[in-house]
């Protein structure tokens, strides 16, 4: 059985580890942050201690057959729970959360980790999470919005010929129209479209001739 102090620093460990990958959640206001995190690091570093020597004055006797492994392979099933509250499923269609939800995941990872005192293995996967989570945003970021296609949401009153507008759009060859569709509903109808690799300029220019017809009531661009 481990000792007192041996518990503590393990615990100790997985509470600062996950509030290390937690704290770059935080700073985005998701919310999974700081303190979820820790939760989950620290309670699976406890179940781990507890699948490794909770049964050891019970394994070995006689007629008792136990698999103390099978409690500690539960987080990582049982987490899923926790990270599928992290996602988030827009109204435009855009999945967020999965980082967040995997940072959870990768988390209990590393509780389970302390808690078999494996500290090297679970100090360096916390490194190389924050690596993941904090330094590589910048990078993929620059190389999503390369492709990341660009979104025109155009709100109409209902009931209204709507040719002009699609003449505006449809009649310009500069734009690479991706897919266009359009919803009504009793108050409005919504024109959406998505483009590919277009030139910003020829947007903002189709978005300048929609602003002067007065049968739009919004117009939403984002990129």
């Amino acid at each position: 059985m481990l000792s007192w102090s041996e518990i503590l620093i393990r615990l100790s460990l997985a509470s600062l580890f996950g509030a290390l990958i937690g704290l770059e959640r935080q700073r985005k206001d998701w919310a999974a942050g700081m303190r979820t995190h820790m939760m989950v690091c620290v309670g699976s570093c406890l179940i781990m201690i507890v699948s490794t020597f909770g049964f050891s004055d019970i394994l070995g006797a006689d007629h008792v057959v136990l698999d103390p492994s099978r409690i500690a392979a539960q987080v990582i099933s049982g987490i899923g729970f926790i990270g599928a509250g992290t996602i988030l499923l827009l109204k435009q269609g855009t999945i967020r959360g999965l980082t967040t939800a995997s940072g959870l995941w990768t988390v209990a990872a590393i509780g389970l980790a302390t808690g078999s005192g494996l500290y090297f293995a679970a100090g360096a996967t916390t490194v190389i999470a924050l690596i993941i989570l904090w330094a590589l945003q910048p990078l993929e970021q620059a190389y999503s919005q390369k492709f990341k296609q660009k979104t025109l949401r155009i709100v109409t009153k209902l009931n209204v010929n709507n040719t002009a507008i699609l003449k505006i759009l449809l009649d310009n060859t500069d734009l690479k129209i991706h897919t266009l569709s359009v919803e009504r509903d009793d108050e409005e109808s919504v024109f959406q479209l998505k483009f590919d690799s277009t030139d910003l300029t020829k947007i903002e220019d189709v978005i300048v001739e929609l602003k002067k017809n007065p049968s739009i009531m919004e117009i939403f661009w984002t990129q």
